[in-house]
């Protein structure tokens, strides 16, 4: 394996929870009635996200 294709895992990785993210704010803010997210209300995504860790299928169950 040439080092470089190692390296493009990593980016690939990167990137993929980029969009992961970017998708979970999206669907925070056509759940919120207001023109924005606050503030608040985007830590909580992101709070939710470190909390499972960012992995795929660790996300934490709605209360």
């Amino acid at each position: 394996m040439a080092s470089g294709e190692s390296g493009a895992a990593g980016h690939d990785r990167a990137a993929l929870d980029e969009i992961d993210l970017t998708g979970e704010l999206m669907i925070a803010a056509s759940a919120s009635r207001a023109e924005r997210l606050a503030a608040e209300q985007i830590d909580e995504v992101l709070l939710a996200r470190r909390e499972g860790d960012g992995e795929p299928g660790t996300e934490q169950p709605a209360h």
